[in-house]
């Protein structure tokens, strides 16, 4: 059973979480052989005021 936990910077819309939980979903099949009733993909929206890179805040760019 595929457990895949996307985290993006910011929000996504509702057409844009769907082609990325289709698209890894069918990705695992292809490439692994698992069912698509079998994968699960989980999407967490973080703010950008809670991420960092280079030292920096996201939402500070």
């Amino acid at each position: 059973m595929p457990y895949v936990n996307v985290k993006v910077a910011g929000e996504l819309d509702r057409e844009q979480k769907k082609k990325i939980v289709e698209g890894i979903t069918k990705l695992l099949e292809e490439v692994a052989g698992k069912p698509p009733s079998a994968t699960y993909v989980v999407i967490e929206e973080i703010s950008r005021d809670n991420w960092g890179k280079s030292g920096k805040l996201l939402s500070d760019k």
